[in-house]
């Protein structure tokens, strides 16, 4: 009889059957515990409820986007968006109009207000100097 080589390249062939082994276990025991789960999650219901859930959830946001659709086509068929920039381009217009008068206006009395002042002094000393009528 001859004796089996020696194992020279450092991999013991005992142990990498072991860890095989403990592999195939690990993967049976997985197996076994996504079988359990699934039938649990089957009996319970819940695969049911969360997919009745989802599909209402769906059927909710195409009603949803379908509403908006058709408002904004209202909207836009009875001329309210259009008549609505119009109306804000038209009050930003007669801002800023307003805002022109008001600078003029504040020019025009920055340059009237010194001889104003000067008018309304020398009416005050007009009516000072004035002797009084005693009557």
């Amino acid at each position: 009889m001859s004796t089996p080589p020696a194992n020279t390249s450092g991999v013991n062939p005992e142990k990498t059957a072991e860890a095989i082994k403990n592999i195939a276990k690990s993967i049976r025991e997985a197996s076994m515990k996504m079988r359990d789960t699934v039938r649990t999650l089957r009996e319970s219901g819940a695969i049911d409820e969360i997919t009745q859930a989802v599909y209402e959830a769906t059927v909710a946001a195409r009603e949803t986007a379908k509403e908006l659709n058709n408002v904004a086509k209202d909207l836009t068929d009875r001329g309210i968006i259009k008549d609505t920039a119009t109306a804000v381009e038209q009050t930003t217009v007669a801002a800023r109009e307003t805002v022109e008068i008001v600078r003029d206006t504040a020019r025009q009395t920055a340059e009237v207000a010194p001889q104003t002042t000067e008018a309304v002094k020398d009416a005050a000393n007009k009516v000072k100097s004035k002797p009084k009528q005693v009557g």
